[in-house]
């Protein structure tokens, strides 16, 4: 008798638990969206001069160390005399030129010229001490490492879009109608891409680009422009493993639909992207376009 009151009683506790749970509010999905290493370590492009007139000029135990990172006391050359103050927070960027020069694709460099310099970020200061002429800043944050004469701009947030749902991605997308660039370069002048790399992308402010926006990335077979391993006619014939039954030339074939990214960094002539999806392995001289 005993077991079976438990047994009942245990039942009507289960299905008050259930009923309970089902008729609680459920909590929203969690939204992806770019981390701030990503947002905030992604380079940039841009055809402005960047003001370099506040410097990381040297740091603590500058007799041995060649560069510092997060944790480490540097010292900038702003002081009281230019209205620094404790608390003040720097990004800090430097030029980040090619030491290769290495041309991946036909007109990568006429793009990067049109498109300005490229900028790497380094990381974030912040003042803890302020002297007539310097100030000593704590990295509060390092992309990699800064160094003497690396350009200090006052902080401002990088926003983090939220990414979409890339299940829903179409390998066989139509063809958007809107502006078409290219993959120029990516972060660290990298010609191969994949997911979450960074890459710098010929389109921007200028041509209604924003933080946000999506791009797909295609490829064209046969067009030798990219920088992806290729054979002149390999798209309709390849030696020992048989050919079509006429010449098809890049225009002939229906577009590779290889994968997108979202736009994290704008500027007039240029877009930073983050690569959400790949189907394949991407490179520096594949098409997009914006969704």
């Amino acid at each position: 008798m005993r077991a079976r009151i438990a047994a009942l009683c245990l039942s009507v506790f289960l299905g008050a638990a259930m009923s309970s749970a089902q008729n609680a509010p459920q909590a929203a999905p969690v939204i992806p969206q770019a981390d701030f290493s990503a947002v905030n370590c992604s380079g940039f492009v841009t055809d402005q001069r960047v003001p370099d007139d506040i410097q990381l000029v040297s740091g603590e135990q500058s007799n041995y160390k060649l560069s510092w990172a997060r944790g480490d006391y540097v010292y900038i050359n702003r002081g009281q005399d230019k209205g620094v103050r404790v608390g003040d927070r720097f990004s800090v960027v430097r030029p980040d030129e090619d030491p290769t020069n290495v041309q991946w694709f036909k007109w990568q460099d006429k793009l990067m010229r049109a498109m300005g310099t490229a900028y790497l970020d380094a990381g974030q200061l912040q003042v803890v001490n302020v002297q007539p002429k310097v100030s000593v800043a704590e990295v509060i944050f390092s992309c990699g490492y800064m160094q003497r004469g690396d350009i200090l701009r006052p902080y401002q947030d990088r926003p983090a879009p939220p990414f979409k749902d890339s299940t829903g991605f179409d390998h066989f997308a139509p063809i958007s109608g809107k502006h078409v660039a290219m993959l120029v370069k990516g972060k660290d002048h990298s010609s191969s891409y994949g997911k979450y790399s960074s890459v710098y992308v010929n389109l921007g402010s200028n041509q209604g680009v924003k933080v946000g926006d999506y791009f797909r990335i295609f490829r064209y077979q046969g067009s030798m422009a990219e920088t992806v391993p290729q054979m002149k006619g390999y798209q309709y014939t390849m030696y020992g493993f048989g050919s079509a039954p006429k010449r098809y030339e890049w225009n002939d074939l229906p577009r590779e639909v290889l994968g997108e990214g979202i736009v994290i960094n704008v500027s007039r002539n240029s877009s930073t992207i983050l690569i959400t999806y790949s189907s394949i392995a991407l490179y520096a001289g594949d098409y997009v376009e914006i969704e």
